[in-house]
């Protein structure tokens, strides 16, 4: 008889991790969740925190526990989220992700050794920043099969532009179908030649909705303005890169063959390979099933070429890529 369950383990239970795992309990796709974090109590006591509230009638009850690499033996889902993010300044109101590469890094690699010493079978989803290098690690160097390793990132990105173009034009985000490709982070570029509200495309938003519709470069710097907007007034983000992870576990889990802006290894698209960026992606049982180029205009190959160039520079730091 088969008694499996879905099964979740999160590494990194900080500002991140910890908004995963409340997401992933609302969201009743597991019946299992296994903490794992190198701070001492932080496991337990989120384990604990989530397990009290599964007793209240908006919560299934699914089992939340401490746990450790064995944990992933079994689960279908490992979500990353270990390692430091950024660190707001005074000096620097828009601090750049990849400073991190060489401390993240080797977290990554402590984390997926640990994890590959155990498995290869479970999908594992990359938040850790820079997310873009950290999943070529990630997904390059511990022997798991091509498309089962991929990182979140433009998708938050891409969920950002969405809602910045429906405030302008005064319409629900779920109605503007558009993404961002390359990296996440100062460099993300908006396929803005892609959007589209109901088959009208940008330059039409105006006529059709009011409102003035966004430049390339505009959209650009407001996206990642409104990324800090949240970080330098509390600190963090959390929200939208966490429900990013459960939206894409969802798809794993459910095999919905959904179409998501994820990172991953290139292997020639757009021209370029040896580098981790954000493609559209169809997301369903087994990881990334096949990446999708949609045509992009010159303007924007040519961004997402310099997109390329700045995660090569944070590999780099990282010690990631051909050697």
């Amino acid at each position: 008889m088969n008694t499996h369950v879905n099964k979740l383990v999160i590494v990194g239970l900080g500002h991140v991790g910890s908004c995963v795992l409340a997401d992933a309990v609302a969201s009743g796709l597991y019946g299992e969740i296994a903490l794992i974090d190198t701070a001492d109590g932080v496991a337990v006591g989120e384990a604990l925190d989530q397990h009290h509230a599964t007793a209240l009638d908006t919560r299934v009850n699914v089992t939340v526990h401490a746990g450790d690499y064995d944990d992933c033996a079994d689960a279908d889902i490992v979500i990353i989220a270990a390692g430091p993010s950024i660190i707001p300044s005074e000096e620097e109101k828009v601090p750049d992700r990849a400073a991190l590469a060489r401390t993240n890094a080797a977290v990554i690699r402590q984390v997926m050794g640990d994890i590959a010493a155990v498995t290869h079978d479970p999908v594992v989803i990359v938040i850790t920043n820079p997310c873009d290098t950290m999943t070529h690690v990630a997904a390059t160097e511990f022997g798991f099969p091509r498309g089962r390793v991929f990182g979140t990132r433009t998708m938050l990105d891409s969920a950002r532009m969405r809602r910045l173009i429906a405030d302008r034009h005064g319409i629900d985000p779920g109605s503007v179908h558009g993404l961002m490709v390359g990296e996440h982070g100062l460099s993300a570029v908006p396929a803005l030649s892609l959007v589209s509200v109901a088959g009208v495309p940008n330059t039409g938003l105006g006529d059709a909705f009011g409102g003035v519709p966004y430049e390339l470069g505009e959209l650009a710097e407001d996206v990642v303005q409104s990324a800090y907007d949240v970080l330098n007034a509390k600190g963090w983000t959390s929200a939208g890169v966490a429900q990013s992870a459960i939206v894409l576990a969802r798809a794993v889990l459910l095999d919905e063959r959904a179409v998501y802006p994820t990172s991953g290894p290139l292997e020639g698209e757009y021209g370029l390979s040896g580098v981790s960026l954000s493609l559209p992606c169809v997301i369903g049982r087994g990881g990334v099933r096949r990446r999708v180029t949609p045509p992009l205009d010159a303007t924007e190959r040519e961004l997402l070429g310099v997109s390329a160039s700045a995660v090569r520079r944070a590999m780099a730091d990282a010690g990631a890529g051909p050697r």
